[in-house]
């Protein structure tokens, strides 16, 4: 008999839109930190008929060695997807899923027009919670697209992202000190208690003349 064709072969594409995710503009201070990065909403990326109500927008962050094979056919929650698995077995997750109706356009200048990626502590080890928006692991770095499903068919996704780090916490004990002893926050602080205990002499002394 004639073998029949991969079943599963379609599920594999999804129409790449003319959109590159990127770092929000308006948050040049907080566009990163050790554990989040903050990305402009995809406003006007997808276009959906009205009766497309299925339709999920996700987060894809992965690390970049991901982007090459990428696979869009594995479902967001599914563990090769999940948070909690996340350069501990898999090397992408999807996270802050959600309908159209989050991403209108036109957008409205007054809109919150913004997400910040990995600002949910609460679930970053919780595995009935694969979908989490924990707080990235590493400096990275990083690359991000959003992919959206009808159901659970992939059907719409942007292009990759540029490659996004993080800031570096500084352990510690290599915080310098201002004069190899004491650092600075020392300092102003007894150049305070100086500056009062003068005050209170000087306060002093005019009561003992008068």
């Amino acid at each position: 008999s004639t073998p029949s064709p991969a079943p599963s072969l379609w599920l594999l594409t999804a129409e790449t839109v003319s959109y590159t995710p990127e770092l929000a503009k308006k948050f040049l201070e907080g566009q990163t930190t050790t554990t989040t990065f903050v990305l402009e909403q995809p406003r006007c990326a997808f276009k959906f008929q009205e009766n497309d109500i299925n339709i999920r927008i996700w987060l894809v962050v992965a690390a970049p060695e991901a982007v090459s094979n990428f696979n869009n056919s594995l479902e967001p929650g599914s563990p090769e997807r999940a948070f909690q698995n996340f350069l501990n077995g898999t090397n992408a997750y999807m996270t802050l899923g959600t309908t159209t109706d989050h991403y209108p356009c036109p957008k409205n200048p007054q809109d919150i027009t913004v997400l910040r990626v990995g600002s949910d502590t609460s679930c970053a080890h919780d595995k009935d919670v694969p979908t989490c928006n924990g707080p990235l692991p590493g400096p990275g770095p990083y690359r991000v697209k959003f992919l959206a499903f009808n159901g659970s068919e992939p059907v719409k996704e942007t292009q990759w992202s540029e490659l996004i780090t993080l800031k570096k916490a500084t352990p510690f004990g290599d915080i310098p000190a201002s004069d190899g002893k004491h650092s600075a926050g020392m300092i102003a602080l007894t150049t305070i208690l100086s500056i009062l205990f003068a005050i209170l002499l000087a306060g002093l002394v005019a009561m003992m003349i008068s």
